[in-house]
């Protein structure tokens, strides 16, 4: 199967944006990675914003596409994607592949550093929590309960939407890709279907194939 790709290319004022400067550079840059790793290209996107900015619209789309097609988000430089470093941290957590022309190992090894080390702090207080655990058994406390309890409505009602809520963030992942194929909404299910199937698209369950009621399914979601 044929790698997919989202670019992002990010100008820091107006005036780069309506001019190009610096933009042409990165677009040279990913463009010389994408023919070396030969993958498709599903959708470019520019934004005009700081790096530091937190509200960047454009960025959270190509994450959504990335989502919905199972891509790569692909960038000319590590900085353009972001200089916070709890925010690639939450991309790796999220799932979201990235990758950067100008080191295509820096994003692995630099997120695999912030992320031993954030590995290493839940460690130290997973062993904090068993330390007070087996403190307070040597005091006398019963730990553990009954292993058969059985929820009440409230327990079963909020586990309902939990599951509904999963759902639709399920659905809203794909809500992009949705807009892409049918933007003008003329497309039979059917059609739409078939796109997906042969795009490698992953249904919400993530099983199976797409069919003209699993598309329904998820308009209706969409829609309710």
């Amino acid at each position: 199967m044929t790698n997919k790709y989202v670019c992002l290319y990010r100008v820091s004022t107006d005036k780069q944006g309506r001019s190009g400067l610096g933009l042409e550079a990165q677009q040279q840059a990913v463009q010389s990675l994408l023919r070396q790793v030969n993958g498709d290209v599903i959708e470019e996107v520019v934004e005009v914003v700081s790096g530091r900015k937190a509200n960047r619209p454009q960025l959270q789309n190509a994450i959504e596409l990335c989502q919905a097609y199972d891509a790569t988000l692909i960038v000319a430089k590590f900085d353009r994607l972001s200089r916070d470093a709890h925010f690639l941290l939450g991309l790796q957590k999220a799932g979201i592949k990235f990758i950067a022309a100008d080191n295509p190992q820096a994003n692995e090894l630099t997120v695999g550093i912030l992320a031993l080390v954030a590995q290493q702090e839940a460690k130290a207080i997973s062993e904090r929590t068993k330390a007070a655990l087996a403190a307070a058994k040597a005091r006398g406390v019963k730990l553990g309960g009954f292993r058969g309890y059985v929820g009440t409505r409230e327990n079963l009602a909020m586990a309902t939407v939990a599951k509904m809520q999963k759902a639709d963030d399920k659905a809203n992942k794909l809500r992009p890709l949705l807009d892409r194929v049918n933007p003008n909404g003329l497309l039979s299910l059917n059609r739409i279907a078939s796109i997906l199937n042969d795009e490698g698209v992953l249904t919400p369950s993530g099983k199976g194939k797409w069919y003209p009621s699993t598309v329904k399914n998820l308009y209706d979601r969409l829609a309710a």
